[in-house]
């Protein structure tokens, strides 16, 4: 995982340089398209982990695209809404799998189910940046 504060997104493909975008996500011939174009996860659900069990699953572990701050993602689901100026809609659940939890060493499952971020596919491209407007 890379730190970026910008990064050009491209609808029907993902993050320029992501790994789903070049085929090579873990789930990438089992997903329908446009389910791991963007990936988000909120700060609170983290913070909730750490306090709830102790245990720290940071952004980067967490294999994210994007860390939100104040953003109900669950919410979103089947919602079209704005990043910045990037259109996207939230398509499901990413929901933590046996792979995260052993590439971190961590014990997440069961409790990060419903609490692990949101899948999104691109509607309409353009440039995310560090601290865009989710909404």
């Amino acid at each position: 995982m890379v730190h970026h504060e910008k990064i050009s997104s491209v609808s029907g493909l993902g993050l320029e340089a992501d790994r789903y975008s070049m085929g090579l996500g873990s789930w990438v011939k089992e997903i329908k398209p446009g389910d791991h174009e963007l990936t988000l996860i909120e700060s609170e659900q983290l913070a909730w982990l750490q306090r709830e069990t102790g245990q720290e699953l940071t952004h980067r572990m967490s294999r994210r695209n994007l860390l939100t701050k104040g953003v109900d993602l669950n919410a979103l689901v089947g919602v079209r809404f704005l990043i910045g100026d990037v259109e996207v809609e939230g398509m499901r659940l990413c929901e933590p799998c046996k792979t995260l939890q052993q590439q971190t060493g961590l014990d997440l499952l069961p409790a990060m189910v419903g609490r692990s971020g949101l899948n999104c596919c691109i509607h309409t491209g353009g440039v995310i940046r560090v601290g865009d407007p989710v909404g």
